[in-house]
């Protein structure tokens, strides 16, 4: 096998992100729109599969997805070296070659935006069916079905260049290539090992696709430990050429929070002996707008999507910048530092709340310790802790509180961790 990387946006210097198209495109087709808006972040390479786009190889064998993931980790190595990490984006059979990069190679996937996909995509019928029409048509046989599947509303009538260029890569598609790619597909199936994933995952969906439904991609954000969900409106199964900035936007907040989290786990471990010597460099060299963006994601992950959008939904001209400001600093500066991990961090905010009588923010911050790992039992224990050197009475309050959110969180399901 033998994929070519093609670089779309960036330089050597910057972070490797390597992205993968979805079947009957190619990653400069689907792409570049996205990678332009990460230009100034990232190193932002693609890939082909075999007999799309610039890789005109084609196998004369069955190939499985661990066939085609360890082709794009080759491709890396040559491109940077074997030890190099780097983080990855697909859509569709890219983010399913995405996610088994992610399990197969744990150790060099920094971090994942898998879009429009699944742990399993389709079925073997459908993808036999899929197989015989192309052997039969071809693969410009395809192109009048797709344009009705791939695009959300509008979309081909707002972008009549962009989704031309993407029907012709499936046009332009080697029948044979296209028909392996789907007997891999067909075979594709690592619902079991979701577990496995060490890496952050962010599950883009859109709100439109009836290939990979949000469904399938909530299947991907619950099963692997450290995930999240994000529906996009008015995409349905091509987000990146759909809505590139938005996903632009999505992929870099989601990578530099990862690069911030693993940065402070690898300065925590420096405190215990490990060596972090590039740490500091990594954090002083993030713009104030990358702080902010690793800030949101954390802000998010640690409060929940539905507090955070009722925040910023609400945030004036007076408050706005208020808002700004608790992301930059609190979650972006303090919040991502090395030393504590979010557990530990939950338990000072808590005991400080105690103290200070802030019980809004209190009652917030035990569903964050939740959300954090904290147990039923060690909330109470931070609470009995407080109470010796808070006060009895700001305790009581403390605990009044904690019961009637973990009560609440209980009655709709959220309290199993």
């Amino acid at each position: 096998m033998s994929t070519t990387l093609v670089r779309l946006a960036g330089h050597d210097g910057l972070p490797l992100l390597v992205v993968g198209p979805s079947l009957g495109t190619s990653a400069e087709a689907l792409w570049t729109a996205a990678a332009e808006h990460l230009a100034d972040s990232f190193h932002v390479v693609g890939w082909d599969l075999p007999g799309h786009g610039r890789n005109r190889w084609v196998p004369q064998q069955d190939v499985s997805m661990a066939d085609l993931a360890a082709d794009v980790l080759a491709a890396v190595d040559a491109l940077a070296g074997p030890k190099a990490t780097f983080d990855v984006a697909g859509d569709s059979v890219g983010g399913a070659v995405s996610l088994q990069l992610l399990l197969d190679a744990p150790a060099r996937v920094r971090s994942a935006v898998l879009l429009c996909t699944g742990a399993a995509i389709g079925t073997p019928a459908s993808w036999a069916e899929r197989t015989a029409a192309v052997r039969a048509s071809g693969t410009p046989s395809l192109v009048a079905t797709s344009a009705q599947r791939w695009f959300g509303p509008g979309f081909v009538e707002r972008e009549p260049a962009r989704s031309s260029a993407l029907l012709h890569a499936l046009s332009q598609a080697d029948d044979a290539g296209y028909a392996a790619v789907c007997g891999a597909l067909a075979r594709f199936d690592v619902r079991d090992r979701l577990g496995e994933a060490a890496a952050p995952v962010l599950a883009v969906a859109g709100a439109h696709d009836v290939a990979t439904p949000p469904a399938s991609l909530r299947e991907v954000a619950d099963g692997v430990p450290r995930g999240r969900l994000v529906v996009l409106e008015d995409v349905a199964h091509l987000a990146p050429a759909e809505a590139p900035e938005e996903v632009a936007r999505l992929v870099e907040e989601h990578v530099l929070a990862a690069r911030s989290a693993a940065t402070g786990s690898a300065a925590a471990g420096s405190a215990t002996g490990a060596s972090s010597s590039s740490a500091p460099a990594v954090r002083d060299a993030m713009t104030v707008a990358q702080v902010r963006d690793a800030g949101m994601v954390v802000r998010r992950e640690v409060l929940g999507d539905a507090h955070v959008d009722r925040a910023t939904a609400a945030a004036t001209d007076l408050t706005r910048e208020f808002q700004q400001f608790i992301t930059e600093f609190a979650w972006g500066s303090v919040w991502t530092r090395p030393g504590l991990d979010r557990r530990s961090r939950s338990v000072a905010v808590l005991t400080a709340l105690i103290a200070r009588g802030h019980h809004e923010e209190f009652a917030m911050h035990v569903r964050a310790a939740r959300r954090n790992g904290l147990s039923v039992d060690e909330i109470k224990e931070v609470i009995l802790q407080a109470a010796i050197y808070c006060g009895v009475p700001d305790a009581n309050t403390a605990f009044r509180i904690a019961q009637e959110v973990l009560t609440e969180s209980t009655a709709h399901g959220h309290d199993a961790h």
